[in-house]
């Protein structure tokens, strides 16, 4: 664990060092597509702490000045699977970003989904050593969390403070300089599978660029997707990519809660591919161009050519109405939202307040996909766009491209992380031992 917390904070360091040159990459490693953005960093926006994210979130501290996606390669349910395929691909979009900002760029900051990510909620309690609380008070409780034991093979992505409470004061987004006694907190941390983070880290290496920050797909979609108030009040936010979908759940402006579903619109690509014998990018064509999940009487009658070079006559000159297409896509569609309902419920998201579905994705563009999901996962679903950065090009601000627009924010402006804290490491030198402690406290 603290082996850990210091490869976070030699990030986080890089990730200030490239900000006071001015200059940062942002890399959203997909399944179907790899963008690369090159953010310009003004430093007096950049400089701005303690401000949540809000509408205007994007129009302070830096401008995209370069932008390039190109298919992606060797990545298989957002992990890198063939590793010189991936680097070729990851090469391509940073190169062509940077011909267009005109600028060479060695510090990137990605994010990845996939990797099944677990979600945990630990709570810490300390006494107030000084009158007010300080720096130092925020340190200890962090470091009184009792961390569960999440397995050998995991790595700790995220761990953010999501409330504070000072004596009989909950809901404090910040407690420091406010005079108390008993300080707690609630720690949202998210643990995902560590080869995959190895192998993109590794990955980059060979791309020769230096990672200077990761982050989970869920959450930056939902950064970007989700506005103030459905931050503030509850919501979720449902990141429907090619490989995977994300699920991620903010409650005030803060995650406390993901997970992943293996499928993607990929998979309803491959259906239509395997139920129409074409191959997989006319499939794809199809999809985009006469898609969607409720048949109306006039998709009987309106026919799709489908074309292909195998030689038979009769093969290669079909013909397949609408409504059929739909009656393949419905099905892998339901699939998807059914596990996402099945995931929104183990969490316990009907005793939020407020209960705002957001979709958004490249794979939310299928027509008719609101309603059938307001169906499935409950009566407020609205389809959501990421927030509008300064020189993002037009090409790149729709649903497909929320995961690239929230890392730019989470790069300009990254929520406060346990590590961020100089964590008194020493003070508990294991967990046994301050169980012990708390045991021996508690009984005598």
């Amino acid at each position: 664990m603290t082996m850990l917390y210091e490869t976070q904070r030699a990030m986080r360091n890089m990730r200030k060092a490239a900000m006071q040159r001015g200059v940062v990459a942002v890399l959203d490693v997909g399944s179907s597509k790899i963008a690369c953005l090159v953010l310009r960093i003004d430093q007096s926006g950049a400089n701005l702490r303690g401000e949540g994210l809000g509408s205007l979130a994007g129009q302070v501290g830096f401008r995209v000045i370069g932008a390039a996606t190109t298919r992606s390669r060797g990545v298989n349910f957002g992990e890198i699977e063939s590793m010189p395929e991936a680097e070729r691909a990851i090469r391509t979009a940073v190169q062509a970003a940077q011909k267009m900002a005109n600028i060479r760029v060695d510090h990137v900051i990605a994010c990845f989904s996939g990797a099944a990510p677990r979600s945990y909620g630990l709570t810490g309690q300390v006494e107030v050593e000084g009158q007010a609380v300080d720096e130092q008070d925020i340190s200890r409780v962090l470091a009184s969390c009792d961390v569960p034991d999440y397995g050998d093979n995991r790595e700790v992505l995220h761990a953010q403070p999501v409330n504070f409470a000072l004596d009989h004061r909950s809901g404090l987004s910040d407690p420091r300089g406010q005079i108390g006694q008993m300080l707690s907190t609630d720690v949202h941390m998210l643990t995902v599978d560590a080869v995959s983070v190895q192998n993109l880290a590794y990955c980059l290496k060979r791309c020769d660029l230096e990672l200077a920050g990761i982050a989970s797909s869920s959450y930056v979609t939902g950064v970007s997707s989700l506005v103030e108030d459905e931050q503030e009040l509850g919501a979720a936010c449902i990141d429907m990519g090619g490989g995977t979908t994300g699920i991620s759940i903010f409650m005030r402006k803060h995650m406390i809660y993901t997970d992943t579903v293996r499928m993607g619109g990929d998979h309803v690509t491959g259906d239509i591919s395997m139920a129409l014998q074409i191959p997989t990018a006319h499939a794809e064509r199809i999809k985009t161009f006469y898609g969607g999940v409720v048949a109306t009487g006039r998709d009987d009658l309106e026919k799709i050519e489908l074309k292909s070079d195998t030689g038979d006559w009769n093969h290669d000159r079909r013909e397949v109405s609408v409504a059929e297409l739909i009656g393949i896509m419905r099905p892998r569609v339901e699939e998807i939202l059914e596990e996402v309902r099945h995931r929104l419920d183990a969490a316990g998201f009907d005793h939020l307040p407020s209960q705002q579905i957001v979709l958004t994705g490249g794979g939310s563009q299928i027509p008719g996909l609101d309603g059938l999901a307001s169906r499935i996962l409950g009566q407020r679903v609205r389809l959501g766009r990421p927030l509008r950065v300064h020189g993002l090009p037009q090409a790149a601000t729709g649903p497909g491209f929320a995961s690239s627009v929230g890392m730019c924010l989470f790069a300009a402006r990254p929520q406060d992380e346990s590590w961020d804290f100089d964590l008194p490491i020493d003070r508990y030198p294991s967990k046994s031992l301050r169980r012990a402690v708390r045991w021996f406290k508690d009984n005598w």
